[in-house]
Order: C-alpha cells, then structure tokens, then sequence
C-alpha cells in the first residue's frame, strides 16, 4: 500500500502540543496508508514516542529557524520527505510561512480554524455566549479530515503501559495505596490555584493517607514543592527530578493527576489517566480540557463574568476576590476522594 507522508505543524505552547499526540495516535491506528513528521520543539518530543509510523523533526525558532531566512531553511529539510500535505495545526505566522513555500512548491495544505470570534464571544463581558465551542482536539481532527483522511476521535483514556523510573520505585513500595498527581502550578499566574488553599488540599490528602507527587515548574516552583514534600510525610516532589520521558512514564502509574488549566491535565491526558482539573478566569467550554477527560470533573466557580480569558492570561472580573480564590479546599478534597472511590 503506498504511503502517504503527511507534516504536522505545531511549536507550541507544551499542552496544545500533548493534545496533538492525543489524535496523532488515532489518526495513525485509523489510517494504515500514511506516516507524521511532527514539527515541534525538541523538549516536546517525548509525546510522540510511542506512536507508529511517525517522525519527530525539531524547530529550533530562536537558533537555527529563526527569522525568515531560517525557516527557509527548515522547508528545504521538510522537504526531503515529498509529504503528500501539510497539516498547519498551530496557525501562526511561522507555521503561515512555511505552509507558504510548500504551497509555492505545489503540496496540499489545510490550516486549522481556531474559532477566533466565537471564543472573543465566549469571553466577552457583555452578551457573552456561553455554550460548548468544538474540542481543540476535533479542530485538530477536522484538519485531517479536509485532507480526506478518516479520523474518528474515541474521547476515551487509554492507559499506557510503562515502566516506573527507576529513581521513583521506592515510592511504589506500598501496596494498595492510592496515588495522586498534582500539576499546581500553570505558565499564567492568573489559572493557578492559591498556594495557601493548595496546601490545605494537600494537607487534607495526606491525611487521608493518599501518595501525593508534585509535577511541573522550574527552580522556584521547586522550592514550593519541597517545602510540602518536608512538611508531610507523604508527598513527593518530582520536579527537576525526571526527563519529560520520566515524568510521562511515572504519571502512567497514577490513579488520579489534579491539575490546573495546564499542560499537567495533557500529560495526564496522553498517559490515560483521569483529571480533576481546577478553573479560574478560563472555561473548559473554550475547547481546552484535556483529551477523554469529563466536564464533571471540572471544579469552577459560576460568576455571569466568567470564563473572561482563553490562555488564562487575564485576571479574573469577578470582583474583589478571584473565581479561583473561592474555590474551597474542601471541596477539592472531596472530589478526588469520590473520584478514586467511585471511578
């Protein structure tokens, strides 16, 4: 059967990029007829290693494919695979200009349509709409499918089978104990849950004697999560402890991630693993809540204000004190907990 190359195209941001392996993985389970090259950045790579029939080719925007001159570059190495189309799932001027030489050169490109003016209509303030927009994940599909590929997406968890880091097993001593992720912090300070009340949530876990693992951020974000990892007896921090690869491997072996409006639900997302997600300024109905997780699992707060952001990068309008502020602990609490109880 002749195989069709096709070229993915998206850079960024970590979560849109978890969410296109989401689909890449049945795109390619449904289409035995074609192969990816995925162009993203070279961090994200470890999303797609296990999916079939597909190549991992890095952009390097700020080095080497930086500025006009380095895309060009870029087209002239994406070009050696012949793709039979270009996927543009990103729709930025990068992506713009490099589905713009292949066009020059005569190869199909189909370009996702973001939803721009009826996502403006669901943040806006006044006569705002607020009603379900398509899953970021279906105008992905949709793109695949002006290409005439069949995709069906399942909107289902798929656990994956991986081994635990070697460096994490002791943690997986206990037998029979629950284990819980939890992604607390987010790229735009306004989706980010308060410290304060997060510690109250994972005080509350831990007393019920729940395994608690703290998963992304950078040095100071670090320091936060030791502090909760000397402070009770069993949370664990993992953060600047793992490759990305190991962090996938070891949210596999969880039963339950929380997580914010972040990439820390995607990741949980690609392994099978259920969410519990938190909401402030966003809005799980502007198309981002993660690949087969439920909207019941969303804990927000209801405000005629909200959601007033997209990205979360925004603060809040719904008064003196933030959506996200008035969001008790307890009720986190008992989520998770009817969560793993319950399914």
């Amino acid at each position: 059967m002749p195989t069709k190359k096709i070229i993915v195209l998206r850079f960024s941001a970590m979560g849109d990029v978890a969410m296109v392996a989401s689909v890449l993985k049945e795109l390619v389970e449904q289409n035995a007829d074609i192969e990816i090259v995925m162009v993203s950045r070279k961090a994200f790579a470890p999303f797609f290693n296990t999916i079939d029939r597909l190549s991992f080719h890095t952009i390097d925007p700020k080095g080497e494919h930086k500025g006009f001159w380095g895309l060009y570059k870029l087209f002239k190495a994406l070009r050696h695979y012949q793709p039979y189309a270009i996927a543009d799932l990103h729709d930025n001027i990068r992506s713009r200009v490099i589905s713009a030489f292949f066009r020059l050169s005569g190869t199909k490109i189909k370009r996702i349509d973001k939803g721009r003016a009826e996502k403006k209509a669901l943040t806006r303030k006044h006569h705002k709409q607020l009603v379900q927009l398509k899953p970021t994940v279906e105008r992905y599909a949709y793109v695949f499918r002006a290409l005439h590929f069949k995709i069906k997406l399942s909107h289902q968890l798929q656990r994956q089978q991986t081994p635990i880091p070697a460096n994490a097993k002791p943690w997986f001593d206990a037998p029979g104990v629950k284990r819980i992720g939890i992604a607390p912090f987010a790229q735009h300070i306004y989706k980010v849950y308060p410290l304060v009340q997060m510690e109250e949530v994972i005080a509350g876990l831990n007393k019920l004697g729940y395994e608690i693992f703290i998963f992304g951020g950078g040095k100071k974000e670090a320091e936060t999560a030791l502090q909760w990892e000397q402070k009770f007896e069993q949370v664990h921090n993992t953060i600047g402890l793992f490759s990305l690869t190991e962090e996938l491997n070891l949210i596999a072996h969880l039963d339950v991630m929380l997580s914010m409006d972040s990439s820390g639900m995607h990741m949980a997302s690609l392994m099978g693993i259920p969410v519990v997600s938190i909401w402030g300024p966003t809005h799980p109905y502007a198309g981002f809540l993660g690949y087969g997780q439920s909207i019941n699992d969303c804990i927000q707060i209801d405000h005629p204000n909200r959601p007033n952001s997209i990205y979360g990068n925004k603060p809040c309008l719904c008064g003196v004190k933030a959506c996200i502020d008035l969001i008790e602990p307890e009720v986190v609490i008992q989520k998770i907990k009817s969560k793993l109880e319950n399914g």
